[in-house]
């Protein structure tokens, strides 16, 4: 099969054929239609994860079954399907409660296995992992739920909590941030978008944020305030950088909540987080990641009636050497909605 292929810690990508995975016992091969090119990518390109090479990235995906291993139950070679991007090992008292997403002995297509820039990838515990995709939902947006716009619905519904009439700051407008927004519109919350990019502030206007702020030299916490009378009742960090968790945090206001999204990953060492003002105002900190499969028939539903349109977030669709070309940039990309990779393209 084709492959985007890393050999080593920053080295560039490449496509070139490598051997078709096999479905490992209990698993499944699944033929590539959609994969998104998400920032968790690069931090695994620039090698702030754990990473064996040479390695094949790629996390969100939707595609069709091809092959199905040994002990498989609910699956058949042709059956539409996605997958979260945390895959539990279906045995934990974490994956029988519901809970996959925090299974310790997760897998992780792209990261702990290779991963979904190619046209075949394998996946682990189909049982419990796999997500029917409804005749009604394209594979495109289908590939985009597997991180992105699934971590941001758990992190705003499951774990925040958002209310409607509750304000809600997001900061940072890629692919999670602008999967906030949508959702937090969706429930009925107002919203104030920040990134440094002002075509990713006009996406986020488009999909309904109530106000914007460019985060270029703008005293953002500040700015939150004035626009929302005191600060937001909950904040979303959707990049993972010391400056953008401190924004989010100080951008709540008394008793706020934080939903942290973004990786922070120390690389010149571990974050500074502003501690006095988590204590000082009981603001709670929620830690989100991603959403397990037992959770995606709830959001899937929403998703096939269209009060929840993911597809909005599709910027452009490429191919693979597109993607091996863009992954060493991604993080300073000014990208303004979701890249989706297409391997037959």
């Amino acid at each position: 099969m084709r492959a985007v292929v890393v050999d080593e810690v920053r080295s560039q990508p490449e496509v070139r054929e490598v051997p078709d995975p096999s479905a490992p016992a209990g698993g499944v091969v699944v033929r590539v239609a959609a994969t998104g090119v998400c920032r968790s990518d690069w931090h695994a390109w620039a090698g702030h994860d754990d990473i064996v090479f040479p390695h094949v990235p790629g996390h969100e995906l939707a595609g069709e079954v091809v092959e199905v291993g040994t002990g498989v139950e609910r699956w058949r070679a042709g059956d539409r399907v996605t997958v979260p991007f945390v895959c539990g090992c279906g045995k934990c008292e974490w994956c029988r409660q519901g809970d996959a997403q925090v299974c310790p002995d997760q897998h992780q297509p792209g990261f702990t296995h290779w991963g979904s820039f190619a046209e075949r990838v394998a996946l682990h515990a189909a049982d419990t992992n796999l997500v029917a995709i409804p005749d009604g939902v394209e594979m495109t947006a289908a590939a985009s739920l597997g991180c992105r716009f699934a971590t941001a619905h758990r992190a705003l519904l499951a774990r925040a909590r958002v209310r409607p009439g509750e304000w809600v700051t997001v900061v940072g407008s890629g692919g999670v941030g602008l999967s906030a927004v949508i959702i937090a519109k969706a429930v009925g919350a107002r919203v104030v978008a920040v990134d440094r990019n002002p075509q990713a502030l006009a996406a986020a206007a488009s999909l309904g944020a109530d106000h914007t702020v460019v985060a270029d030299g703008t005293d953002v916490p500040a700015a939150v305030a004035d626009l929302t009378g005191g600060g937001s009742h909950v904040s979303v960090d959707a990049v993972g950088s010391e400056q953008t968790g401190a924004d989010a945090i100080l951008a709540l206001r008394r008793r706020g909540r934080l939903a942290q999204v973004g990786l922070l990953p120390p690389i010149e060492g571990h974050p500074r987080v502003p501690m006095a003002r988590v204590i000082g105002w009981e603001l709670d900190l929620l830690g989100s990641h991603g959403m397990a499969a037992a959770d995606y028939p709830a959001m899937l539903a929403l998703i096939e009636s269209g009060d929840l349109r993911p597809q909005l977030l599709v910027e452009r669709v490429i191919g693979l050497e597109e993607a091996a070309a863009l992954l060493p940039v991604f993080d300073s990309a000014m990208v303004a909605g979701m890249t989706i990779v297409d391997p037959a393209r």
